[in-house]
């Protein structure tokens, strides 16, 4: 092991071992093959047909990892166009008709992937782990529609859902570039003047899109769902913008007192941990209530549906029956 003050710290080869510390399940998902082919070369910014072919197929490679392992009952589902845009309203068995609780669900996939039948199917997922009524805005991406289009999408539900639901019954959460959408919505809803809701849900969150953070290094490579911080895909998505507006990158912006309180999540094999950590600590410093919860040897959206992944929904459930008036 050598250092040195410019380049860092030169480690050499090194073997990890997978953990004996997680259950059982997830130490099978960590010594399997990577379950999404997320490749480091990506094509260039503006080239957009490569980019449309291959999300393309990794929306296929999506809908065919995730559709097996959902039910096919315990839920309805509903396709609604919101002032034209597309969101997918599930709700679960046993929610009654007139709760007007809601779960405004902002997925995630790097702002470019998850979109159609993938978003359907994630919201799926998710309103099955909160057990809320969740809407799931299908937001529009790039390589045609850069950054605000999506953001202004998940505005327009926001606003619309404010006509029929009390503030303090929303609840905005996303996973991954739809935490870093919850933040940012959240953020431009209150400089537009706009109620909060009641409470932020940011799961392994992609808070700061411009690279920087500890574990973009320390863990590139071992999280076997993100192989960088794919500068590409964030210049892709943030187009014309600055990557460190705070409405590309939150964790930039201002957090006053007032935000709604946060629950933020990731794992020790993330290689978001930095950006999660790093906003957890800018809530606390505006005085915002933030709960941080880091899981063991958990990678970038969890192991899939292991022991270790229910401690996360209950935590989630925990903090959502905290804050729902």
């Amino acid at each position: 092991m050598t250092q040195n003050a410019a380049a860092g710290l030169a480690l050499g080869a090194r073997v990890i071992p997978v953990p004996t510390t997680i259950s059982e399940q997830a130490h099978q998902v960590l010594s399997g093959p990577s379950r999404v082919a997320m490749s480091a070369d990506l094509p260039p910014v503006d080239d957009k047909a490569r980019w449309k072919a291959m999300i393309s197929q990794m929306d296929a490679t999506l809908v065919g990892m995730i559709a097996p392992r959902l039910p096919t009952q315990g839920y309805t589902h509903e396709a609604r166009t919101i002032a034209g845009v597309t969101t997918h309203v599930i709700t679960p068995a046993g929610v009654a008709a007139d709760d007007l609780h809601v779960f405004l669900d902002i997925h995630g996939g790097g702002f470019v992937f998850g979109g159609g039948e993938c978003c359907r199917l994630m919201a799926i997922g998710m309103a099955l782990r909160v057990g809320m009524r969740l809407v799931s805005v299908d937001y529009r991406m790039p390589p045609d529609h850069p950054f605000p289009a999506g953001l202004d999408d998940c505005l327009v539900v926001y606003r619309s859902l404010l006509e029929t639901s009390r503030p303090e019954h929303i609840v905005v959460g996303g996973v991954s570039a739809g935490g870093n959408l919850a933040a940012a919505l959240t953020l431009r809803a209150r400089e537009e003047g706009l109620p909060m809701p009641a409470a932020v849900v940011m799961l392994t969150p992609a808070s700061d899109i411009t690279g920087a953070g500890d574990t973009f290094e320390t863990l590139r490579g071992i999280d076997p769902i993100l192989p960088s911080s794919m500068p590409e895909m964030m210049a892709l998505y943030a187009g014309a913008t600055p990557l460190d507006h705070p409405y590309v990158s939150p964790l930039f912006g201002d957090f006053k007192p007032g935000f709604p309180p946060t629950l933020l999540q990731s794992g020790t094999r993330d290689l978001l941990l930095s950006s999660t950590v790093r906003m957890h600590r800018k809530l606390r410093s505006a005085g915002i209530e933030s709960e941080l919860h880091v899981f063991e040897a958990m990678p970038h959206g969890g192991f899939g549906g292991t022991p270790d992944d229910m401690d996360v929904t209950m935590e989630l459930r925990r903090f959502l029956a905290k804050h729902r008036k």
